[in-house]
C-alpha cells in the first residue's frame, strides 16, 4: 500500500458552501514534459472550491495512480494540492483537464451541446499541452462529447492532435462497477505507452 501524506493543514471546503461554486473553473494542472493528459468530464463542485482535480473525498482517482504506480505516494487532494504535490505529478508527466471547464454538482447536469463544444475544443488544449498520450475518464461522456455510440474502452482508433487516444473508467465513487484495483490496471495501460510506467 502506497503511504498517505502527512496531514495537511489547509482546510477542507465545508458540503454546505459548495454550491457557490457552481460554474467555476479548476486551472488545467499541466507543465513542460508532459507525457500522459487525463482528461475529466468537468470538474465538482469540491474541486472548484480547491482548484483540485478529482478533490471530492471518495474520488479514486488518486488511490488508483498510488496503486498502479503511476505517483510514488497517495495524493490527498481533498483541501487542494499541496505545492510539493502538484510538482510531484508535473514531475512525473502527469497533465489534467477537462471536457468542459465549469463545475457542477454532478456530470450528468451537462447538456449534450455543452460535451460536444467542449471536444470541439480540446484539440486546441491538447497541442498547448503536448502530451505523449491523451486519456479520458468516462466512456459514456466520451461516447458523447465525440459522437461515438459504440465506442468501447480502452485505445481508440482515432486521434486528437495527433496525440492517440485512451478511453478509461470514471474514478467517481458512483462508478460502482470499478475498484481501485481495477481503475489502476485500466490507467495503468495509457501510462505504459507514455512512459509514464515502464513495461
Amino acid at each position: 500500500m502506497s503511504p498517505r501524506n502527512p496531514a495537511r493543514r489547509a482546510e477542507r471546503p465545508k458540503v454546505r458552501d459548495l454550491q457557490q461554486y457552481a460554474g467555476h473553473h479548476v486551472p488545467d494542472l499541466r507543465g513542460p514534459g508532459a507525457r500522459l493528459l487525463f482528461v475529466g468530464i468537468n470538474p465538482g463542485l469540491w474541486s472548484a472550491a480547491t482548484e483540485a482535480h478529482f478533490a471530492r473525498p471518495g474520488n479514486r482517482f488518486y488511490p488508483a495512480l498510488a496503486a498502479a504506480g503511476i505517483t510514488p505516494y497517495l495524493v490527498d487532494a481533498r483541501a487542494g494540492f499541496r505545492p510539493e504535490d502538484r510538482r510531484m505529478l508535473v514531475q512525473r508527466g502527469i497533465a489534467i483537464t477537462n471536457i468542459v471547464s465549469k463545475a457542477t454538482a454532478r456530470a450528468d447536469e451537462l447538456s449534450t451541446a455543452e460535451l460536444r463544444e467542449g471536444a470541439r475544443l480540446l484539440p486546441d488544449r491538447v497541442t498547448a499541452i503536448a502530451p505523449r498520450v491523451v486519456a479520458f475518464l468516462g466512456l459514456t461522456s466520451y461516447r458523447t462529447a465525440f459522437g461515438r455510440r459504440d465506442a468501447l474502452a480502452g485505445r481508440q482508433q482515432i486521434q486528437i492532435a495527433g496525440r492517440p487516444v485512451w478511453v478509461l473508467p470514471n474514478p467517481s465513487g458512483l462508478n460502482a462497477h470499478e475498484t481501485v484495483a481495477s481503475l489502476a490496471a485500466a490507467y495503468a495501460e495509457p501510462a505504459r505507452e507514455a512512459g509514464v510506467l515502464e513495461g
